[in-house]
């Protein structure tokens, strides 16, 4: 039968119950126990997938097309398991399922509440992401307190009640603030917050208390007393330089056993960390420093390209390279031109959407191909590639645009609404289209050209990686291209899309429609990043 741990947060949002979840989920895995997770966020967007980046940060997306948050990411980085759609819902989801089964008659004309019909609908999705595992970590977005999570913690605190002794654990991440001034770490903040999650009925077995400095024995020891938790469960979270230090700060600290014992796990096989030590060590001893330049339009807050900051860091540590990543501003480019790409050694143009900026990430592709510096396009970075070698190198009408995907009879990029005939001509979508539901999303196949740049980085002569994206390159220019040295080295199995573009003129010039980011985790990194450091 699975156990569930579920992971909570207060004082304020942001602290890292993500990054924590996962660490445990990865001492745990360790340990030879089958563990998987689950992010629950109490907003009522159905998903993240129409939402700001500089509001929620990256949208992650599932080998089953599931656009998710971007936790999903630190969990398939940490633990060697793929993350599905069933692993992260929504308040949303959770009240678009309750009203289909009240219109289909299900609740029998009963009235429909919060308790019990939200909260067991709750726990029936914990339970079916939760599948076979040994352990499920279950954690829950937001901060105690806020009115949107209340249904999340009292569906838990009932798995608690019914499940019994030795089938929950509750953990509870906090805020020890330091104040320089008085010079003292201040436990108030946690116990007020541990004080607000009782209230709701809940009692957190172990406190994860994050902050600059780690726990005196004295503060440790106050707030064990006011929370009633054991002081050997109230666990110092110190600000660490690297993410995947964590795992073992916490273990150091018994984090694992406290859990196992809490869950009345016995006989399980000690904690083998010994990769992590290895991953660092290579981290904090790279050999070389590659500068790379990040033009986005998103870079103001950078958690919007979180994977793609990861894929980096794990190709340092497959390359032995320190990845000094500049966020370039695109819009600034656009305006102020490209001075900020003079001094780096590889340029990258991640995905997006919307026009603004384009302009800024094409003279950057531009700058690239011509000083021949290795040049990696994402999605929308591979369409712009295309984009800029059709107007600067073939001078075809239907690149000229800003709007560059619909302003012409015949764009370069065409909307998958907007779709070829045959001939590659461009048959405009019927009216009411949906173009939210119009997107290529979760793992797909692409075969590779024999002999091209990517199939020997691959090794291999098809790939399958995951999408996320509304736009196409229009197959009517790939002749046009071809003769003046485009490489379409990539080709969706089913559709006949341009998956990979690239130049065997140039030293290292990559577009994919898909993103690897997605795949990339620190013990394996991903080939495409670790070719292009």
């Amino acid at each position: 039968m699975t156990k569930y741990i579920f992971v909570t947060g207060g004082v304020v949002s942001s602290l890292g119950k993500g990054i924590a979840s996962a660490s445990l989920a990865s001492i745990l895995e360790s340990r030879q126990l089958q563990v998987t997770l689950l992010k629950l966020d109490p907003y009522i967007n159905v998903d993240p997938g129409t939402m700001s980046p500089f509001q929620h940060g990256e949208v992650f997306v599932t080998e089953d097309g599931a656009e998710t948050d971007l936790d999903l990411g630190h969990y398939e980085r940490f633990v060697n398991v793929k993350m599905m759609r069933h692993n992260n819902f929504t308040t949303g989801q959770i009240y678009e399922s309750v009203i289909r089964k009240e219109r289909r008659g299900e609740y029998l004309g009963g009235t429909v509440q919060v308790i019990p019909h939200i909260t067991d609908e709750i726990k029936e999705f914990i339970k079916r992401g939760a599948k076979n595992a040994d352990i499920a970590i279950v954690e829950v977005g937001g901060t105690v307190g806020d009115i949107e999570s209340l249904p999340f913690i009292e569906a838990a605190r009932q798995m608690g009640i019914e499940m019994g002794q030795g089938g929950t654990c509750f953990i509870h991440l906090t805020l020890l603030p330091y104040i320089p001034s008085a010079g003292e770490i201040k436990t108030k903040p946690t116990q007020h917050s541990v004080k607000e999650l009782r209230e709701i009925g809940v009692q957190p077995d172990i406190l994860l208390c994050r902050g600059q400095y780690k726990i005196p024995k004295l503060e440790k020891e106050k707030i064990a007393l006011f929370t009633n938790v054991n002081a050997s469960a109230v666990i110092s979270a110190v600000d660490v330089d690297c993410i995947y230090k964590i795992p073992e700060l916490l273990h150091e600290q018994k984090l694992d056993e406290i859990v196992l014992d809490k869950l009345q796990l016995d006989s399980v096989p000690s904690a083998d960390l010994s990769e992590w030590g290895r991953l660092i060590d290579i981290l904090e001893n790279p050999c070389h420093t590659v500068d790379v330049a990040l033009v986005g339009k998103y870079v103001d807050l950078t958690e919007s390209y979180k994977s793609l900051s990861e894929a980096l860091v794990h190709s340092g540590i497959h390359t032995s390279c320190d990845i000094n990543v500049r966020y370039i501003d695109s819009e600034k480019v656009e305006r102020d031109g490209i001075d900020d790409l003079l001094e780096v050694d590889a340029i990258l143009v991640p995905g997006g959407f919307g026009s603004r900026g384009v302009e800024g990430k094409i003279q950057a592709i531009t700058y690239a191909r011509e000083n021949l510096v290795p040049y990696l396009g994402i999605c929308l970075g591979m369409q712009l590639a295309v984009v800029e070698f059709a107007r600067n190198v073939v001078g075809l009408r239907g690149a000229h645009s800003t709007e560059f995907m619909s302003d012409t009879p015949y764009p370069v990029i065409s909307l998958v609404e907007e779709w070829l005939n045959s001939e590659g001509d461009l048959i405009r979508q019927k009216p009411g289209t949906d173009l939210g539901g119009s997107m290529r999303l979760g793992c797909q196949e692409a075969d590779l050209l024999d002999n091209s740049l990517v199939h020997k980085i691959y090794g291999k002569s098809s790939v399958s990686e995951r999408h996320r994206h509304r736009y196409e390159f229009n197959n009517k220019y790939a002749h046009n291209l071809e003769e003046k040295g485009l490489v379409f080295s990539g080709i969706s199995k089913m559709e006949k899309l341009c998956e990979m573009v690239e130049l065997p003129c140039h030293p290292w010039f990559v577009g994919c429609q898909f993103h690897p980011e997605f795949a990339s985790t620190p013990r394996k990194g991903h080939p495409l990043f670790t070719e292009f450091i």
